[in-house]
Parts: structure tokens; C-alpha cells; sequence
């Protein structure tokens, strides 16, 4: 047994104040010294590193270690970010917001945060119960807060957490970005070398925010998209995926006028143990089904979707010819990013700087919108904390099922109000006597035959996506299939002034590939574009592409 790795167990588990990690870990110390293998294993992947502070924040497994999402790293955490933000306004006294959703250990994190803000001397504003992610994203700009904290893991397994970070003022509410991730990580770090959580000054006297924040919300997302005249009747159904969007979203459909759904029952009110998915992800085999089945039961003409945390949102349609009673289909996000950026397109029509957004590995259909319409067009690098950033920006979004439409108020993707506008979409379109299908085709109609893919390959050991990486980069591909490749990038090298770890291939036939590793699961992703001469020649492209992506997949596994 490696002493260092021991010591470091007992050290932990000495300032540890949660009893259920504190058992947890005396059980295994013990264990180890006796000898036992696994339990030595185990803590060498506890302690053998922490989790990284990074532009996402914090986000992994729950359990005791530096390794894991615990009280001890929360405290850390905090008094790392209280740290920094009074260096950031030494003559102030900084805000923070404080919110949370219905994961395992939510509320405790939010609550520890509180006390520990407020023990650092900064304002410290809780907001009052189990929120969206939408909600706290809105709260920092309203509250005209420096920062704001939102303790949760979003559509992460059910045993993980996670820990967000906003920042006010010049940054206006958005997620953190270089170098502030950076210098938080570093606060952080000292913390945890130099004191005992234990040792940090907590109180109690930290606010609860007032309801009207929550009011506040709601009035401006209803206001995104009233429904139009004709939208009574519509039948859909809507599932929370076990997380906390239903609450606030019903106020905001009442508020503006839509018709109620028909919800997933099993699946409507908060549950972090997730009971009915093996991951709450809507992008996820099987995470629909029970809405699948709801919408057959009940005749609906779409599914709407939001991810535990609700600042995702996934549509489902009927498969055509089968109206309901067979098969359904998830939209991907980026026909549902396309629907929404064309929306948004018209109604900026003549609007001096307006402009479309979407990250690098987005569908290239969203800049084609952006020319027909005359906007300007902006690609970033993955995440919110990009997007939001984009000049004149009025809509972004991300194939992972993340949409802006309402800038002025959420600097972050927000499933609420892109349900909104959605169900506006759909309701006007009702009111023509049109589909979301045919929604679809008129979107095709005008900008072309696009389609994109996604191939995916999980690992245990995340190592491993660099080793992959690494060996695209020292024997890069010269086709793919058939397909000759025309351009390479390796962001890297910062070619385009986007940076990131991320490389892109142009192929002869206009088709492009992505590959990337992802910033919160232990995933390497690549993304799929291609743009046909009809629906069949650029599902066929897809096809293609997607079998010699995973054959070159093969070989460097």
C-alpha cells in the first residue's frame, strides 16, 4: 500500500463532516490495511488526483476523495471561489447566487456554499428550494449578483453531482472562461493544501431568495412566444426525465397561454435516484420510451423532453404513415437547433449586428440560415460559456440538445424557453394545417439537404481518448472511406483563433468530420455533416460516412 495515498485517506477523512463518506471511508482505510486489494485499488482511484476545476466547474461521481463529489470538496470549492471573488473586488462585497436540483446531496452542497460564502463575507443569496438550471442562470442577471453557483451533475448517471459556475458583471451572467477557470482552480487548490475544511468560516446568516425571483422568470419566459390564436387543442406530452423542470414549467405555460400536456406520470416529479432510466438523458436509448408510450396512448401529435436539470430540451415526432400508433422518432438537435435559429432568423429580419450562433460541431445548416436572411454568423468552440459570448447573438445553440433564445435574460441554454418557442413553432404551424414534419420540409426547402451523425465511444480508463487523439495527430488521416480528405485542422494549433482539443476534417465532397473529446462524460465524440442533393443522397452520405468513421475508430482502438 503506497503510504502517501493512505495518508492522504486520512487526512480526508479527518475533516470530513458528512457521516454517510466518513463511514464510508473509515470502512475502506481499514480494509486497505489489512491487505485487501480491491480496497486499495479503490483508494488509489480516490486520491490519486482530484476532480479538475475546470470551464464546466466541478461534476463526477459522489463519494469520499479528492476524486469524487463530497462535502470536503464542495467546502473547498466555495471558499476557493469566495477566495477569488474578493480578490476580484477587494474594496465590494460580492454576491453569489445559490441554486440547486433534486440530485443526491443537492440541497446539502447548495446549503454548505451558502453558509461558506457568507462565512467569507460575501453576500449570499440561496434561492429558495429545488430549481432549474435556467432559473439560477436568470437569477444572476436580475439579481445583478457577481456570481452565481448552480449544484448540479444535469443529465450525468444518477450517481454523479456536479457544480456550476456563473460570473456577473463583464461576464453578464455567463458560464467561466479562461483565465477565470484557471485562477479559481488555483484558489481552490491553496484552500484545499492549506486549511482543513473544518477550519473555514461558515454562518448562517446568508438570504432566501424571494419568490419573486422565481416570478420574474417565469413572466419573461412566457413572453419569449405567447401561443398564437388556434394553439387550444393541441395534444402533447411532456416528461421531466425525474428532474425539476415541471414545476416552473407549468407556471410559464399557463402564463402564456398554451394548452397543458398530457406528462409521463412516472417520470413528472423530482427523483435523483432516477428510477425508470439507467441515465437521464433524453439523447439516450430508451430514455423516451415511457413518453413514447404515453404519446400512443394519449394520441399526441409531439413529445416534449427536458433533462433533469431542464436546460436541455428533445422533441419527438410520429414516424410519417404511422400517425402515433407505431413507431416514434426523436428530432436530433440540430433539426430542432435549425427549426428554432429559423425562427429567430425572421425576427431579426433588419435588426442592425443581429446575429445566429452555434458551436464548431453544430450543424453548418445554421450559417446557411444566417446568409439567406442576412445576419451575421459566429461558430465556437463547445458550451454555453462560447455561445453566449458571440456578438449580436438573438439565437444559439448546440447539437447536444442546448438552445438560447432569449439572450437578454439567460446567458446559458435554457429548455424552458426553447420549449416555449417550440411550441409556438408547432402551434402556428397547427394553425396552417402543417405538422412538425412538414415544418421540416419547408426548412429543407430553404437551405438545402442537410444531415449530420454522431458516433460515440465510451471508456473506463479517460486516458484512453487522449492515447486516440494523440495517434490522429501523429497519423492523420488522408481519406475516409472512399473520400479523400481536403483540409485538416488541428484546433490545437489554433488555426481559426478557436482553440481546444478538437480536430476537423474537410472532405472532397463537402462533408466534415469532428473529432472531440467530451467535456462532461468520459466519451470521445465525433461529429457527422454532410450536405446531399436530396433527403435520400445525403442519408445515404450520412451512411457512408458514419461506417468508415467507425472502421478508422477501430483501428486506433
Amino acid at each position: 500500500m503506497d503510504t502517501a495515498i493512505l495518508d492522504q485517506a486520512r487526512t480526508w477523512l479527518a475533516q470530513d463532516p458528512d457521516d454517510e463518506t466518513r463511514e464510508e471511508l473509515a470502512a475502506l482505510i481499514e480494509r486497505a490495511d489489512s491487505g485487501d486489494e480491491d480496497a486499495i485499488d479503490d483508494l488509489f482511484d480516490r486520491f490519486d488526483g482530484r476532480l479538475q476545476f475546470g470551464t464546466a466547474g466541478l461534476r463526477g461521481e459522489l463519494g469520499a476523495g479528492s476524486n469524487r463529489m463530497n462535502r470536503v470538496l464542495v467546502a473547498q470549492a466555495a471558499a476557493g471561489f469566495a477566495a477569488f471573488l474578493r480578490a476580484r473586488d477587494p474594496e465590494g462585497t460580492p454576491t453569489v447566487v445559490v441554486g440547486y436540483d433534486g440530485r443526491r446531496n443537492s440541497d446539502v452542497f447548495a446549503r454548505d456554499s451558502a453558509e461558506l460564502f457568507a462565512g467569507a463575507g460575501l453576500r449570499a443569496i440561496l434561492l429558495p428550494r429545488r430549481l432549474p438550471t435556467p432559473v439560477l442562470a436568470f437569477a444572476v442577471r436580475h439579481l445583478g449578483a457577481d456570481a452565481g453557483v448552480m449544484v448540479t451533475a444535469s443529465h450525468n448517471p444518477p450517481n454523479d453531482n456536479g457544480y456550476k459556475v456563473y460570473l456577473g458583471g463583464r461576464d453578464a451572467g455567463s458560464q467561466i472562461v479562461a483565465p477565470s477557470d484557471g485562477e479559481i482552480a488555483a484558489s481552490i487548490r491553496r484552500i484545499a493544501d492549506e486549511r482543513s475544511v473544518l477550519d473555514l468560516p461558515r454562518s448562517i446568516e446568508y438570504e432566501i431568495a424571494d419568490e419573486a425571483v422565481v416570478e420574474a422568470y417565469v413572466t419573461a419566459t412566457a413572453a419569449v412566444a405567447p401561443a398564437p390564436e388556434g394553439a387550444a387543442g393541441t395534444r402533447w406530452v411532456y416528461t421531466a426525465m425525474h428532474g425539476v423542470g415541471w414545476e416552473t414549467f407549468a407556471r410559464v405555460l399557463d402564463a402564456a397561454g398554451y394548452p397543458a400536456p398530457t406528462v409521463v406520470p412516472e417520470q413528472i416529479d423530482p427523483d435523483g435516484r432516477f428510477p425508470t432510466v439507467s441515465f437521464p438523458n433524453p439523447e439516450e436509448p430508451g430514455a423516451m420510451d415511457l413518453a413514447f408510450a404515453t404519446a400512443r396512448a394519449s394520441d399526441a401529435e409531439f413529445v416534449i423532453a427536458q433533462d433533469p436539470d431542464a436546460d436541455r430540451l428533445a422533441v419527438a415526432i410520429p414516424l410519417r404513415g404511422e400517425g402515433g400508433e407505431g413507431g416514434w422518432r426523436r428530432l436530433t438537435g440540430n433539426e430542432v437547433g435549425l427549426l428554432l435559429g429559423l425562427r429567430a432568423a425572421r425576427a431579426a429580419a433588419g435588426m442592425p449586428g443581429a446575429s445566429l450562433a452555434c458551436s464548431l460541431v453544430s450543424s453548418p445548416g445554421l450559417g446557411a440560415i444566417a446568409r439567406k436572411h442576412d445576419l451575421d454568423f459566429h461558430e465556437t468552440l463547445t458550451g454555453f460559456k462560447w455561445i453566449s459570448r458571440a456578438p449580436g447573438m438573438v439565437f444559439g445553440f448546440e447539437e447536444a440538445l442546448g438552445y438560447l433564445v432569449n439572450p437578454e435574460t439567460v446567458r446559458d441554454k435554457d429548455g424552458i424557453s426553447a420549449s416555449i418557442a417550440f411550441l409556438a413553432l408547432a402551434t402556428e404551424a397547427r394553425g396552417r394545417g402543417l405538422t412538425i414534419a412538414d415544418l421540416l420540409d419547408e426548412l429543407t426547402a430553404e437551405i438545402g439537404f442537410y444531415a449530420s451523425g454522431q458516433v460515440s465511444v465510451r471508456v473506463e480508463d479517460v486516458s484512453t481518448i487522449a492515447t486516440m487523439m494523440a495517434a490522429l495527430r501523429a497519423d492523420p488521416p488522408s481519406s475516409f472511406g472512399d473520400t479523400a480528405v481536403a483540409l485538416a485542422d488541428d484546433l490545437l494549433q489554433d488555426p481559426a483563433g478557436l482553440g481546444g482539443d478538437v480536430l476537423r476534417y474537410r472532405l472532397e465532397d463537402g462533408s466534415r468530420i469532428i473529432f472531440r473529446p467530451s467535456g462532461t462524460e468520459p466519451k470521445l465524440k465525433v461529429y457527422l455533416d454532410v450536405r446531399g442533393e436530396s433527403r435520400e443522397d445525403s442519408a445515404a452520405r450520412l451512411v457512408a460516412l458514419e461506417q468508415a468513421v467507425r472502421e478508422r475508430l477501430d483501428r486506433l482502438s
